[in-house]
């Protein structure tokens, strides 16, 4: 199943002010928001596009092959300050993060990600680094699992769901942790088998599916880390444009940006009325998908879009 951008004209275009500046995407997935902002900017412009994914970057490389105007990089956004910097790629003009799964990775059994399909219980952006779901989820303690699904999947069944993944250890495959999370969910002992079924609670099964991928992978540090770095390599007038989909990274994404907006607390009490209080100015705070998009794409339901500009 090929991979569909979420917001992919009002990310392309917020992000665009200079169609022969030096670009990023950070988060670069299938491609689509490289290719459509590609398609706006002039044969001197330079996009740099990263991944973590070996997947994505092969797909980027692909493309890097046809379009000189490509640079194509194996690493975490949350470095992309020291990446580009080495690459001599600074200051940069734009840079777009998507910080959602891909469609080629959920549709794929052998990655873990997606509860609909029987496969290795790894989970990993990066399949070279790092635990795999399946050695974190048979080695953490209770407490730990529970804290994990609660702060992460936000359901009220974490606790249940951590004894039964205790009780049902070794798990190995994605449909040993959805038995778990039935059994969690609803107290009921089921077989492997069965638990595919129509009457399972899916919204249980995405949010644990989803806490765990946030914490095998680090995402919460990822992001923090990633907005900074991608912050302080912005040109003046530059511009961060970031895609999200849960609202812990929402509201990440949201203070850092007041935060830059609004600028240190106590000089901010002493300036001028009027005056921009910080070094950066909201192009967009809460864009959303239209309806048409999210009946064409249902992934794109939950897509927040928010954009800073970097000022002096």
């Amino acid at each position: 199943m090929p991979h569909t951008p979420v917001l992919l004209d009002e990310i392309v275009s917020a992000v665009t002010t200079d169609v022969s500046g030096r670009y990023v995407d950070a988060t670069y997935g299938g491609g689509g928001h490289s290719r459509a902002l590609l398609g706006g900017l002039r044969p001197e412009a330079r996009l740099l596009a990263m991944d973590r994914d070996e997947e994505a970057v092969a797909q980027a490389r692909s493309l890097a092959k046809v379009d000189s105007r490509v640079a194509v990089e194996c690493a975490s956004f949350s470095h992309i300050n020291e990446v580009t910097r080495r690459r001599g790629f600074q200051p940069i003009t734009g840079v777009m993060m998507d910080i959602g799964i891909s469609g080629y990775q959920l549709e794929d059994p052998d990655r873990g990600f997606s509860y609909m399909r029987d496969g290795p219980l790894d989970m990993r952006m990066d399949r070279k680094q790092g635990v795999t779901a399946a050695q974190w989820l048979n080695s953490a303690e209770e407490e730990d699992l529970a804290e994990v699904f609660r702060r992460y999947g936000e359901d009220h069944h974490a606790a249940r769901i951590a004894r039964a993944v205790v009780r049902r250890r070794p798990l190995a495959r994605t449909l040993d942790l959805v038995s778990a999370i039935r059994e969690g969910a609803t107290g009921e002992r089921v077989v492997r088998e069965r638990v595919m079924g129509r009457q399972l609670h899916r919204q249980t099964l995405a949010r644990v599916f989803q806490a765990v991928r946030m914490h095998v992978n680090d995402e919460v540090d990822q992001l923090d880390e990633g907005l900074n770095a991608a912050f302080e390599c912005l040109d003046l007038g530059g511009r961060l444009g970031v895609i999200s989909f849960h609202s812990i990274e929402h509201r990440m994404v949201r203070r850092r940006f007041r935060a830059w907006v609004q600028g240190d607390p106590v000089l901010r009490r002493v300036s001028i009325p009027g005056e921009p209080g910080g070094g950066a100015r909201h192009i967009l705070r809460n864009g959303r998908p239209s309806g048409a998009e999210i009946a064409a794409n249902p992934r794109a339901k939950s897509a927040m879009l928010q954009v800073v500009e970097k000022c002096a």
